[in-house]
């Protein structure tokens, strides 16, 4: 999906009364910074409420900006680790890469050293995959997914195919975007949440 570029700043979930034993970094775009949505809508802040619902002592922080590409998560990766230690990295770029035409291996790329980067500082690695709609041609819409399954492979970190499956891809998909058609809105939130939970809670304790 096209994600169009907005200031939101990062900020931390944090439910647990305890001290965490594990804190998930996510760093993403504006489909994961709340773009046009209240704050608390979005599918991380879902995350951290249903956490602490479990009563589960994880640590959400997210450090997502609308209009954010993976050179600029790739800049701000190293910092982030520093500060947060996190021991689960959510990755949720490339889609603004794909609107601005950059190139695909360049996006790869910068994946690929996101994913090390993390492993490195003793993190695991969530990717979360993203598709370009019918338009873009079938030809590019192939190159664009298999540069997450490469990034994923070559960087040993789990891979969501499609992060917006059921959103993107439904039979009515407008239902679930803002007036942009570009930016799922909060009744989509859920779903996103549920297309990554699976993924996510093999890698909490």
């Amino acid at each position: 999906m096209a994600l169009s570029a907005g200031l939101t700043g990062y900020w931390v979930q944090a439910f647990s009364h305890t001290a965490p034993q594990t804190r998930v970094l996510v760093v993403g775009d504006s489909i994961s910074a709340e773009y046009g949505l209240q704050r608390g809508q979005g599918w991380v802040a879902l995350l951290s409420a249903q956490l602490a619902v479990h009563k589960s002592p994880v640590e959400v922080v997210n450090a997502s900006l609308s209009g954010e590409t993976t050179a600029g998560g790739r800049a701000r990766l190293p910092a982030l680790l520093a500060q947060h230690h996190p021991q689960v990295v959510i990755i949720e770029l490339g889609g603004n890469d794909a609107l601005r035409g950059l190139a695909l291996t360049q996006t790869q790329e910068n994946l690929l050293t996101m994913a090390k980067v993390s492993k490195a500082a003793g993190a695991t690695v969530l990717l979360l995959g993203m598709q370009m709609p019918p338009n873009y041609g079938a030809d590019y819409a192939q190159q664009f997914a298999a540069v997450y399954t490469q990034a994923a492979r070559q960087g040993q970190a789990r891979l969501l195919p499609f992060f917006l499956k059921g959103v993107g891809d439904a039979a009515d998909p407008l239902q679930w975007f803002q007036a942009d058609r570009i930016h799922p809105n909060a009744a989509a939130q859920p779903l996103l949440l549920k297309n990554v939970w699976p993924q996510l809670k093999n890698l909490l304790p």
